[in-house]
Parts: structure tokens; sequence; C-alpha cells
């Protein structure tokens, strides 16, 4: 007798079915439809299910995911999503006030002469380090090329407006052959062995061989059909809502950076589009009202006009592939409505789905099903310690908030990383001390906050006069790529003329 689990292992999988459109069911449906073109991919959305729709920021994974790995052009790409980029953040934040974190290496490198790591020169300043980082303290984007082109090259990412993202997504969608509908689910039926349709209020009834969940917080399927439940971060990340407004661009720059701003109770996002500024309070409302919350946006940003409230709860669930249902995006897990980290691991989360049904020969395994739950519970876990940092050791202002972060927050798996940095500082045997290997932020990224924030390690380093000197000749490097390198507008400009080419 052939038992059930061995019957859902068997069965091949030739159709998707994803629940949800937004940027995570279009992202998923594309990775999916383009290396598995022999797949039937069906994408239903409904209109009656909102998005947070904040104003896409993303990491370098998102533009080397849609260029490298899906093929889409580039023209098209900049003609109908018409994103501006973002070379990294800039954190107003901890100790030192002012620190910038980019895509590439500043701290994880030693130059030549220099008897340490860089992070061992940054007691005073942590600017010019590198030539990204030096464009960005100076208003710029990319360096200048042969005829005062930009260099558009490297490692860099977007800011999008999310309607003209999802615009775009689904034309190049159902062009690649994903079927696309907008329907309501009324309900799903199911078996022992996982979903078996899905009815919706237009009557239709669809059938996959793999489902996947991008129905948001909401959860439709792994969640309220399925029963699988959502582990909380809220021993690490104490925020829970979101007061998000913007206006319309005047005569303020067009910077190559998101900009992350310490408030009373969280923290306030700068998104930078083309022709608006979004910004949004992060807040814990358990140290401040809505209406304070409100307030203090405000005062901060005079330019708003209308807001709106987001409230969520930050966490992921316990298995993301549950019987036949894959949940992708914010039914996913969700840590801040900052959408950068989200993209990345909905990008992150469809090529791992893909690549194991490549590898089980386009089946479902169970020993499938507990690697890729294993991978995205981590990869989830480590995005929370991640955030965890960022909280822990902002020292910037003096308030309750804060002072419950610093006492109270978690740093989960990489608390022995942590003590171990103590110790020895940046030093590049600290990449041993890291939990997984490899990690979404390599050492780079937690050496780019724990010493833009100054947090002490007791493996102190003197520089040498040769070293100083060394030292200020490779910031003054960088400073003079900065000084001729192009803005925002100026490559914006640049790429819009007939004559560019993207070859």
């Amino acid at each position: 007798m052939v038992s059930q689990t061995s019957t859902n292992e068997d069965k091949y999988i030739s159709s998707v079915l994803i629940l949800g459109g937004g940027s995570a069911g279009l992202l998923a449906a594309l990775t999916v439809k383009c290396m598995l073109p022999q797949y039937r991919v069906v994408l239903v959305h409904s209109q009656e299910i909102g998005v947070i729709g904040v104003g896409e920021g993303t990491t370098a994974v998102f533009p080397a995911h849609l260029f490298g790995t899906l093929g889409i052009p580039k023209e098209r790409f900049y003609r109908e999503a018409q994103p501006t980029w973002k070379q990294g953040i800039r954190f107003l934040w901890g100790e030192r006030g002012d620190y910038f974190y980019d895509f590439g290496f500043q701290y994880d490198l030693q130059y030549p002469g220099m008897s340490k790591a860089t992070g061992f020169y940054c007691d005073q300043e942590c600017t010019d380090l590198n030539d990204v980082c030096a464009m960005m303290q100076d208003g710029k984007a990319f360096a200048s090329g042969p005829l005062n082109k930009p260099l558009i090259k490297g490692e860099y990412a977007f800011h999008i407006e999310n309607e003209k993202l999802v615009r775009c997504l689904t034309n190049i969608a159902i062009e690649q052959g994903v079927i696309i509908e907008e329907d309501t689910l009324q309900h799903a039926e199911q078996d022992d062995l996982g979903i078996t349709a899905l009815h919706f209020t237009s009557g239709r009834i669809h059938h996959a061989d793999l489902y996947i969940d991008a129905s948001g917080f909401r959860s439709e399927l792994i969640g309220k059909a399925l029963g699988v439940t959502r582990n909380s971060f809220s021993k690490a990340l104490f925020c829970d809502r979101a007061v998000i407004g913007g206006w319309t661009r005047e005569e303020e720059p067009l910077q190559a950076y998101t900009t992350a701003e310490t408030m009373d109770a969280g923290w306030c996002w700068k998104i930078e589009h083309e022709n608006f500024i979004n910004r949004g309070y992060v807040y814990s409302s358990k140290f401040i009202s809505d209406e304070d919350a409100l307030a203090e946006f405000k005062k901060a940003n005079p330019k708003i006009n209308a807001t709106r409230v987001v409230k969520y709860l930050s966490g992921r669930m316990e298995r993301n592939w549950e019987k036949n249902v894959v949940a992708i995006g914010n039914s996913s897990g969700f840590v801040e409505p900052l959408e950068a980290t989200s993209l990345a691991q909905i990008i992150f989360a469809s090529r791992w789905l893909v690549e194991l049904l490549k590898q089980q020969q386009h089946r479902a395994t169970a020993a499938g099903r507990e690697r890729y739950n294993r991978e995205m519970g981590r990869a989830w876990d480590e995005i929370r310690d991640f955030l965890a940092f960022h909280y822990k050791f902002n020292t910037l202002r003096d308030t309750a908030f804060w002072k419950h972060c610093q006492e109270h927050t978690h740093l989960g798996e990489f608390q022995e990383f942590f003590e171990m940095y103590q110790k020895i500082g940046p030093a590049p045997e600290l990449v041993n001390a890291l939990p997984f290997k490899p990690n979404i932020y390599g050492i780079e990224g937690y050496l780019a906050h724990l010493i833009g924030m100054k947090v002490p390690f007791h493996a102190r380093h003197e520089p040498t006069a040769e070293e100083k000197t060394l030292w200020q000749k490779h910031r003054r490097k960088s400073r003079l790529i900065a000084s001729a390198a192009l803005t925002s507008e100026e490559a914006l400009a640049a790429i819009r003329k007939p004559e560019w080419s993207w070859k």
C-alpha cells in the first residue's frame, strides 16, 4: 500500500498557482516562469487586498536578479519602472550620529602598507572609506567615464515607486506567459496532502500542483488554511507601527541613498524618487501614541501632506513550505515596512524554490521541504538579528524607547559574534565567529554598523605616522573620484539621451 506521504512526494510538479499580486507575487511568478518555462504559472490577485506600498527601496540583489537571472532588458525596465539609484544608506544613528553603509567593502579590507584592516583607523572619522562612500557623501551617484558618461556598474540598487514597479512587472510577466487574473479567494479546499483547489468569488475553481502564498499579512493558504503558526520577533524588534507620508519633490537634490534617521520612539526612512520624496516613521506603540508619533513626524517633515498608519507584527512562519504550499513575501515573514530587505528575501526564496525543484526532478520531497524551511527560517532569523544590532547600539537619543532597546534587545544567534568583536575588534579573524557561513550581509554588514555607531572594542590600535599618511592618501583618492562624479540627475539625463546604450 502506498502511503499518502509517498504519493505526495511522487507527484510531478508542472503547474504553479500564485495567490496574490504585488511585488512578492510578481517576482515569484517571473522567477518560476523564466527559470522553469515549461511550468504553467497562474497568478490570481485581488484589488480588495491592499499593499503596504511605501515606495520600494531595494538592495543590490534586485538589479542583479532582474537583469542577470531573469534577463529583463535594462532599457525597458528603466523606461517603464523609472527607478532612481541607491548606492547605500545614510544612517543618522549611534554615537557618531552620521555614517554611510554601501553594498561594497569599507571595513573588511586592508590597504597596502597598513598593518590593520580599515576599521581600526576609524575612531575619529569613517568617511571617504571607498569611492562609493565618498560619492554618497558628496551627493553623487556614479563615477564619470569617457565623454563624461556615468559608469553605471558595481553593486548598486534602486528606489522605485511601488505602482510603477508593479505595472512594469505585470507587463513583463504576461509577455513571459504568466496567466494573470483578478479575483478574490472565497475558500480553499484541502485534504491531508494540502490544498486541492481554490474557489473564487467569480465562481472560478483553480487547481495546481504547487501553490505559492503571496497574500501578504493575511497568509490565506499557509496560515489560515494549513494552520502554520508565526514565530514572533518581539524580543529583538519592538516597533509595531509606521506612519507614512511624503511630498512632491521641489528643489531638494536627488540623493543616491536611502536615509535612516533616529526618532524618539523608532526611526524614519527617506526614499528618493525622481518626483516624490517618501517618508515613514517606524515606531513602537508601547512608547508613543499614534497622535504623538504623527506630531513628531510632521515636525521633522513639515512638507508632508496626507499620512496613513500601518500596523504590523514582526515575525516569520514556523515553516515556509507546508505540504503543497510555499509562502513568499509578507505571508512568509515581516520585519519592518521598508521594502529593501523584503524584496531581497522574496528573490532569495523564489530562487531557492526553483533550484530545489530542479534538484528534485520537479517533485516535492520531504527532504526538499525540510531543507527549504531550514534555509528560509535561518534567513529570516538572521535578518532579525542584523536589525537587532541597529537598535541595541544606537545611543543617539536618550529616550525611554532607545534605553529599552539597549537593555532588552536580543542579538540571537549573533551574541557570541558580538562578544568576539568586543575582544578583537574589526580584525579579519572575526569572520570565524559568524554563526552562518555564507550569510546574507557578510562580515562587512555587521562591521559597518558596529564601527559606524562607534561600538567599543578592546584591541585598540594606534596608527604610526606612516600609516596616518597612507590612510589620508587613500581617502583623498576616493574624494578626488567623488568630486568628478555625476549626480543622480545628471546620470538620469544621460541614460535618456537617444545615443545612450546599455551594452
